[in-house]
C-alpha cells in the first residue's frame, strides 16, 4: 500500500490550487484583482478539505513542517478572501487545542506507568499483605468498578488516531518502520491501549494471588466474576476479556482450593461468550448485538461499544495482509480499502460515545497505578498461597524464592 507522507500531501494542495501557468503569470501579476478573484473561488474548497483533514487526522499535524504549511496557506488565502482566512484561523485554534490535550494525555501515561523499580516484589508484598490495600478496600461494588473500567477504556480509545492503524500495518519499507513513526509522536496510543489490557489482566491475577487467606481469595475471585459480567452488560468487551485472561493465568488457575469455594457457573457463561473457537463466533455475535443497540440507542449507556481490541487489531491486520492492494490487472483493489475504511470508521464512531457513569477517582487511580506482579512474582505468590503439588513445583518455588528474595 503506497502511503504519502503528510508534508508532500499538503504541498500538493497548495501547488494544485495556487499554481499559475507560465504563459498567464505576467497577466495575473499585472492584474491583482483577477488573482484575488481566483483565490476567492478556491478558498472555501481548500478550507473544507483542511478542516476535514485536521478533524479526522489531527495527529498528522504534530510535525512542525505541517504547521508551517498551514500558516503559509492561511497567509496566501488572506490575500483574496478574509472569510476563509478567519475560518483557517479557527481551524488552527481547534487543532492546537486537540494537540495540546493529546500531549497532556501522553505525559500522564508516562507518569502513571512509573519506573519499574517502584513495583513491589512478591516478598515485599507478602510482608505487607496484612496491611496492603486491595481492590475490595477501594471499591467493593462490582457495578461501580465495571463503570470505572469503562471510563478508562473509553478515555484511552478516544486518543487513538485512525492514522495509527495505517502506520501500524501499512508501513512495509525499511524506512517506514514503526519506531520512526512512533518516535515522532513520543508514544503510541494504540500500543498504550494494548498495554492497558495486559496491565488489567496482571492486576486481576495479582489481586487474587496476594491474599494469605483462602476465603479472601475466593471473595476476590467472585468479585471479579461479577465485574466481568457487568462489563459484558455494558458492552465493555475489552475489560471483560482482560479479566477472563487474568483469571485463566496459570498462577490463578492452579489455586484449586480457592476455586472450590467459588460458584463458577457465572464465570463459565462468560468464558463461553468469549470462547475463541470458530473465530470467536459467540463474541462476534454479541458485538453485533451491541453495535445494533448503539445504532438505535435511546440513552448514552446504550451507545457504549468497546471491542476486544486485540482481536479488532488482528482482523484489520489479516484483512490488510490477506488481500492484495492491487488487482491482477494493476488496478487498485478498492474493495479491500473500502472494507478497511468501514472497520476503522466503525471504530471511530464507537470512540465518540460519552461515558455516562459517575467517576470514582480513587478507584480509577487504583486501577491505573497500583503495582502489579511480574510473571515470576505471580507464580511465587501462587505457591505461597497454595503449596506446590509435586517435586517440579517445589523446585520452581525454591528457585523463585532464591532469585526474588535476593532481588
Amino acid at each position: 500500500m503506497q502511503h504519502l507522507t503528510t508534508d508532500p500531501q499538503i504541498d500538493r494542495v497548495i501547488y494544485t490550487h495556487m499554481y499559475t501557468p507560465r504563459q498567464t503569470r505576467t497577466h495575473m501579476q499585472a492584474d491583482p484583482q483577477i488573482d484575488r478573484r481566483r483565490i476567492r473561488e478556491i478558498a472555501p474548497k481548500i478550507v473544507q478539505l483542511l478542516t476535514e483533514w485536521t478533524e479526522t487526522f489531527p495527529y498528522d499535524f504534530r510535525d512542525e513542517r505541517m504547521m508551517r504549511s498551514i500558516k503559509d496557506l492561511t497567509h496566501r488565502l488572506a490575500l483574496g478572501d478574509e472569510l476563509s482566512r478567519r475560518a483557517m484561523q479557527r481551524m488552527t485554534q481547534r487543532l492546537l487545542r486537540k494537540l495540546t490535550t493529546l500531549g497532556q494525555y501522553e505525559e500522564s501515561l508516562v507518569t502513571t506507568s512509573g519506573p519499574a523499580t517502584e513495583k513491589l516484589t512478591a516478598q515485599k508484598a507478602k510482608q505487607q499483605a496484612a496491611r496492603r490495600e486491595d481492590v475490595l478496600s477501594v471499591c467493593s461494588d462490582p457495578f461501580v468498578l465495571a463503570q470505572q473500567l469503562t471510563h478508562i477504556e473509553m478515555e484511552r480509545l478516544s486518543y487513538i488516531g485512525p492514522e495509527e492503524f495505517v502506520y501500524a500495518f501499512a508501513m512495509k519499507g525499511p524506512q517506514d518502520n514503526r519506531k520512526l513513526f512512533f518516535s515522532k509522536r513520543r508514544a503510541s496510543n494504540l500500543e498504550a491501549y494494548v498495554e492497558w489490557f495486559n496491565r488489567l489482566s496482571y492486576l486481576v491475577a495479582t489481586e487474587i494471588c496476594t491474599p494469605v487467606k483462602k476465603k479472601h481469595r475466593a471473595r476476590i475471585l467472585e468479585f471479579f466474576i461479577d465485574v466481568a459480567r457487568e462489563c459484558f452488560n455494558i458492552g465493555n468487551f475489552n475489560s471483560l476479556m482482560a479479566i477472563i485472561t487474568g483469571m485463566n493465568m496459570s498462577p490463578v488457575s492452579r489455586l484449586k482450593k480457592t476455586w472450590s469455594k467459588v460458584d463458577t457457573a457465572k464465570f463459565d457463561i462468560l468464558e463461553h461468550q468469549m470462547d475463541p473457537s470458530s473465530n470467536f463466533y459467540n463474541y462476534r455475535t454479541a458485538l453485533r448485538g451491541a453495535t445494533q443497540r448503539c445504532l438505535t440507542a435511546q440513552t448514552s449507556r446504550e451507545k457504549i461499544v468497546i471491542p476486544f481490541f486485540s482481536l479488532f487489531i488482528k482482523d484489520i491486520y489479516f484483512l490488510n495482509e490477506g488481500c492484495a492492494s492491487r488487482l491482477p490487472n494493476g488496478h487498485i483493489n478498492f474493495e479491500k480499502f473500502w472494507e478497511l475504511a468501514k472497520q476503522v470508521s466503525e471504530f471511530l464512531s464507537w470512540r465518540l460515545a460519552a461515558c455516562p457513569f459517575e467517576r470514582d477517582r480513587k478507584a480509577m487511580q487504583y486501577l491505573i497505578s497500583t503495582p502489579v506482579f511480574s510473571d515470576d512474582e505471580l507464580q511465587l505468590a501462587s505457591y505461597e498461597s497454595e503449596g506446590p503439588e509435586n517435586n517440579m513445583e517445589r523446585d520452581t518455588r525454591r528457585s523463585l524464592r532464591s532469585s526474588l528474595y535476593r532481588a
